[in-house]
């Protein structure tokens, strides 16, 4: 077909290479593309450069949300359900091509989009000339050129049609959703499902930290949110704690301890992840905080002492069998030209043999850094 200029913007020229279905759609912000792109070179043998279908995964695209290559969304407001169009676009609109392939390209490899990226706005990361790691992106980060972009579109959806993640709600849409998230986490717990209602509190968690880093620290805007991020946090590491995520429960409730220091209900869940991966003196400095900061935790305290005396001493008892063990073995038989192990020697052997097996440490459970952190 003929080529045109496009809704008479400079420097794009487009041609329909298989008609759609239906009228243009309606968009309003919020509003969802879901397409397959190819974008190729405009030389003689129309070099590919990415391609969305080789990759595996369709392109989405949130109507405004400052995608950084804003022309794509011009490109697809133009096209109807099913249509397929080639769109040339001048080195005007392509300039921050290179990085936004280099961030579709790290998530199909399964790798962080951000990583390395420099905390700069758009124009900034475009005249930082270091390398995107891919070669033919590299090129066009150092000398932008027109580009064609062959798209597809699929659908488009409205913003209630479909579930949006946390990076594309609005501030009142976050908000909304936190007591939402809540009330389905503790739902979750009391049927026991203790990694599904982590993810909703975590979930949560997320949408308050998104809003409290435009808060300035420890002013009423971000103290408010800190108030509701305080349960979820603990309300989460209660569903680690239950899933033997010990590690996990010690440093979120640390780094909230560090901004809360007169919290029982953190040092208690701190106290039983300590217990939980033999910190005996930590735990038990842990439980004497939560004793004095409420009393009315007493005698859960009282109690979970009692059960750590009891595994400390179980644990000592199985140990000095082990290690009794050890050192008769090193008591065996001379041979030719040997000599029995003395008492320290045969206790510096059983040691390092035990430590060779496994048993003279306890096995480490992966920390994992799901939460966000405050800042």
């Amino acid at each position: 077909m003929e080529e045109t200029y496009l809704l008479n913007v400079e420097g794009v020229k487009k041609k329909i290479l298989h008609g759609g279905q239906g009228q243009l759609p309606k968009l309003q912000d919020g509003s969802k593309f879901t397409f397959h792109f190819q974008t190729l070179k405009d030389d003689f043998e129309r070099t590919v450069i990415d391609d969305s279908r080789e990759a595996g995964m369709p392109m989405e695209i949130i109507v405004g949300k400052m995608f950084k290559l804003e022309i794509w969304e011009t490109l697809l407001s133009s096209m109807r359900i099913g249509e397929v169009a080639e769109f040339w676009c001048d080195a005007i609109h392509t300039g921050m091509y290179a990085l936004v392939s280099r961030g579709m390209r790290r998530i199909a490899e399964g790798r962080d989009p951000l990583e390395g990226q420099k905390h700069r706005c758009g124009m900034g990361n475009m005249f930082d000339y270091h390398s995107t790691g891919y070669e033919d992106l590299d090129e066009l980060q150092r000398t932008p050129q027109p580009l064609i972009f062959i798209m597809e579109l699929f659908r488009v959806e409205d913003p209630s049609a479909y579930k949006r993640d946390t990076w594309a709600m609005s501030k009142e849409e976050k908000l909304a959703a936190v007591p939402v998230l809540h009330s389905e986490g503790n739902r979750l717990v009391l049927r026991r499902e203790f990694a599904q209602a982590a993810a909703k509190y975590q979930e949560a968690v997320i949408c308050l930290r998104n809003l409290q880093a435009k808060e300035k620290p420890w002013e009423d805007g971000w103290l408010k949110l800190e108030s509701l991020v305080t349960p979820l946090v603990l309300n989460y590491c209660q569903c680690q704690l239950e899933l033997g995520e010990y590690y996990e429960v010690l440093e979120h409730t640390t780094e909230l301890l560090q901004k809360h220091n007169d919290n029982a209900k953190a040092y208690f869940k701190r106290a039983k992840a300590h217990a939980a991966v033999w910190n005996e003196r930590e735990a038990r400095e842990d439980f004497q905080r939560v004793a004095h900061l409420d009393p009315s935790m007493a005698a859960a305290v009282k109690k979970e002492l009692k059960q750590l005396g009891e595994r400390m001493r179980k644990k000592h008892v199985e140990d000095r069998k082990r290690y009794q063990g050890l050192f008769q073995s090193g008591q065996g038989t001379k041979g030719p030209g040997t000599k029995a192990a003395g008492p320290k020697q045969g206790l510096e052997e059983g040691a390092s043999r035990a430590e060779a097996a496994g048993t003279g440490s306890w096995p480490g459970i992966p920390v994992t850094h799901s939460m966000p952190k405050a800042t």
